[in-house]
């Protein structure tokens, strides 16, 4: 399939009350209001495309581009193509999700992380701690730095209530990334989330609730799962 027809397909797709619930979410436009099961199955079916995804992202039509995501082949995404997929994501689900998840799957991950999260620019900045979260959460802790990660959580507790909006929400979900995903530092970003203490972040016209890293952490905890690895950073 092209794009074109992919695009048509999506139309067809469309929910005038999911398009309202994602621009209530600040999803910029143009979007059509695709269910993300929708687009699974679409997934499903083409599995992974590199050239369709880039082209698909192209678009920009928010729902063409949380499709290229899922479809994007992360071993043939090159670091120019993942900067590009940065400066054009213009929503939190693209900011967070999409780029953060391709760029934690490939090769650059820890190298884009970092680097974004120097950004002046507000969307860039948070991409990076979100692709962070991502990757904590699929490498294998010997595969980490654990000592840049502790740097990284002591950025977090000084920049945090004075960060722009979006940064930090990604700061929060890195933190409670770390928690989870990386057991030898469970206490430290505990630790942490308690002298940070309560968040102030704008949601817009949502219902959204703000996670506590403690608290969060703790259901992971009894659940069962702490430090329990993800397959793949897209969900």
């Amino acid at each position: 399939m092209t794009a074109a027809e992919i695009v048509e397909e999506l139309k067809s797709l469309a929910s005038d009350s999911i398009r309202k619930t994602l621009l209530r979410h600040r999803v910029a436009e143009p979007v059509l209001g695709v269910k993300v099961e929708h687009l699974k199955k679409i997934q499903k079916r083409i599995r992974k495309n590199y050239e369709l995804s880039l082209e698909l992202y192209d678009t920009g039509i928010y729902d063409a581009m949380y499709l290229a995501g899922l479809i994007a082949d992360e071993q043939k995404m090159t670091k120019k193509d993942l900067e590009k997929w940065a400066k054009q994501a213009t929503s939190q689900a693209l900011c967070g999700s999409t780029v953060p998840w391709i760029a934690a799957e490939s090769r650059f991950g820890w190298n884009l992380g970092t680097k974004w999260i120097d950004s002046k620019k507000e969307n860039i900045a948070s991409i990076g701690w979100a692709t962070l979260s991502s990757l904590v959460a699929i490498q294998q802790d010997d595969e980490l730095d654990i000592e840049a990660l502790t740097s990284l959580i002591n950025r977090v507790e000084k920049e945090i209530h004075t960060a722009p909006n979006a940064v930090r929400y990604s700061m929060n979900g890195f933190l409670i990334a770390v928690g989870c995903y990386v057991k030898p530092m469970t206490k430290i970003a505990e630790d942490t989330g308690r002298r940070i203490g309560k968040l102030s972040i704008d949601v817009g016209d949502t219902d959204c609730k703000i996670a506590s890293c403690q608290e969060y952490i703790d259901k992971v905890r009894k659940r069962g799962t702490l430090g329990k690895k993800r397959k793949t950073a897209r969900c």
